[in-house]
């Protein structure tokens, strides 16, 4: 891995603590020199991991629709900022250039580009790891109903077996080297 693709919020939540686990994981990607693709905005804990690693001399590849840029959200100092015209373009190019992918803590937008990551896994239209960095427990409750969605047979075991979870960046960073990509074939689930 060389490029890990983040999703996170445009705000920051209201506990300092996020704002810390992310300079963390920033902390420990560039102990690893390990770039940054993400979103390209200046603002939430998108802003505060781009910024981080570009102090630490990281190259910050950022991808941003034209309309985020006319409201002044992009990032400006990036090592290279690629504007395109819609949302999905955005999720594919980030999908594209990242060797594997992290949901740090984040709202709606995050939570969609989770689920598509784990949708193009499961389909084998990509096979890279994908994390979820669980700061203070913000994942626990998403994971309970994804539990749920297994045993109501709805959702393979198999595919939440390959949703890396951690609260702990250096351990995530370690699992996400280690991911082994499996394709799950049968489509019923029993």
């Amino acid at each position: 891995m060389k490029k890990i693709t983040v999703y996170c919020g445009s705000n920051k939540g209201k506990n300092p603590a996020y704002a810390e686990g992310v300079l963390a994981l920033a902390n420990e990607m560039a102990k690893r020199d390990l770039a940054l693709v993400y979103g390209a905005g200046n603002v939430g804990l998108m802003g505060v991991i781009a910024d981080a690693l570009l102090a630490a001399g990281k190259e910050v590849y950022g991808v941003i629709p034209q309309k985020l840029v006319d409201i002044e959200v992009a990032h400006r100092e990036l090592t290279e900022l690629t504007v395109v015209e819609t949302m999905r373009d955005r999720k594919w190019l980030m999908a594209e250039k990242g060797d594997g992918f992290i949901a740090m803590p984040g709202g709606i937008g995050t939570f969609e580009e989770l689920f598509e990551i784990m949708t193009l896994n499961q389909l084998a239209y990509i096979q890279k790891p994908l994390a979820l960095y669980n700061l203070h427990g913000y994942y626990d409750k998403l994971l309970d109903f994804l539990s749920h969605a297994c045993r109501e047979g709805f959702l393979h075991q198999a595919q939440m077996d390959l949703l890396i979870v951690d609260e702990d960046p250096a351990s995530l960073l370690d699992k996400m080297l280690a991911f082994e990509p499996k394709y799950i074939e049968k489509w019923e689930v029993k």
